[in-house]
């Protein structure tokens, strides 16, 4: 019995042992995925802006402007891509939606964002577009890959069309999360003028013949959860410009949007809880459960030996044989 029972904890041992790469390196990049039906969105707010206003083509001071940046998961077309693609897709319909303090809108920004559902990494399939322009992303945007690293990524930005690095600079905590701060700064860069304009009958054309132009520059910070790649909070220094031509009745540049762009605290809230449960998941599969099941592996074919060793003792000295009776005399 103690050899059957050894024989069965051995071959747990090298269940376990075997099941725990396998869920390492073969379950984790299959099961963990930005799912492509996801819907999420998160309200910005800059405080104490200046913002253009068109009526007077005079900047001015607002109490805040409001930025509502939504990301729906269009499942037809990941699922369509994916047929050509051999691997699993997220289709991302994303729009930066900009309000002045009235509700009015100041601009609004559509994209559709095409990538790996594990890695984060580009698709490049038709659709791939920012307000309506054909793009070919290189890098990351929204999301850094689960387990990120302690290095440079590069990331995408929408307002420029290109992708530069996104520089990590340190490891930090925030509200009770470690997580990884990444930096970005755009130059003064020349920008398309948006599809739709604030003023109605103003078109980008239009404005293109006055000969104005459109600039913009922005450092974006990023506190990223390494875990899951997910970032729990998120601001940039944004600033816009137009410049030249007559629209400015002479004058060099004017400022359209200046601001320090923070995410509003009710969805800071709910982004770190999200991210803690997902981070929980997460874990199991590349930390948890790998480790745990070696160390039962190890366990158990330390109990299978000890049992082993048990059934080959020998045996203790066998008795002496008991003397023959001697015969009875009378």
């Amino acid at each position: 019995m103690r050899r059957k029972a050894g024989l069965v904890l051995l071959a747990l041992a090298v269940f376990f042992a075997a099941l725990s790469p396998l869920l390492r390196w073969y379950a984790f990049p299959r099961l963990a995925k930005i799912p492509a039906n996801q819907y999420q969105d998160v309200v910005l707010e800059a405080k104490g802006a200046t913002l253009l206003d068109y009526g007077t083509m005079r900047a001015r001071k607002v109490s805040e402007v409001t930025i509502v940046q939504t990301l729906k998961g269009d499942v037809d077309a990941s699922e369509r891509i994916e047929r050509t693609a051999g691997r699993d897709v997220v289709v991302w319909d994303g729009l930066s939606y900009v309000q002045g303090p009235d509700g009015k809108m100041v601009s609004k920004l559509p994209e559709r964002y095409i990538f790996d559902a594990h890695t984060q990494e580009p698709v490049h399939a038709t659709g791939e577009m920012v307000d309506g322009d054909p793009v070919r992303r290189e890098g990351i945007e929204f999301k850094w890959p689960f387990l990120t690293e302690k290095r440079d990524y590069e990331y995408f930005d929408a307002q420029t069309r290109t992708s530069a690095p996104i520089h990590y600079q340190g490891t930090r905590t925030f509200r009770g999360l470690k997580v990884y701060y990444f930096e970005q700064t755009v130059p003064w860069t020349r920008v398309p003028l948006p599809k739709i304009m604030p003023v109605q009958g103003v078109t980008p054309e239009s404005v293109a013949k006055t000969g104005t132009t459109r600039w913009y520059t922005t450092v974006r910070r990023f506190w990223v959860e390494p875990v899951t790649g997910a970032p729990v909070y998120g601001e940039e220094i944004h600033q816009e410009e137009l410049r030249g031509g007559t629209l400015l009745g002479g004058r060099e540049k004017v400022t359209a949007f200046a601001g320090h762009v923070k995410m509003r605290e009710d969805y800071i809230e709910h982004t770190v809880a999200l991210v803690k449960s997902n981070r929980t998941l997460v874990l199991l599969l590349t930390s948890y459960l790998p480790w745990g099941f070696l160390a039962l592996a190890a366990l158990l074919l330390t109990l299978s030996l000890w049992l082993e060793a048990r059934g080959r003792r020998p045996a203790g000295p066998a008795p002496e044989p008991s003397p023959d009776p001697e015969p009875v005399t009378a």
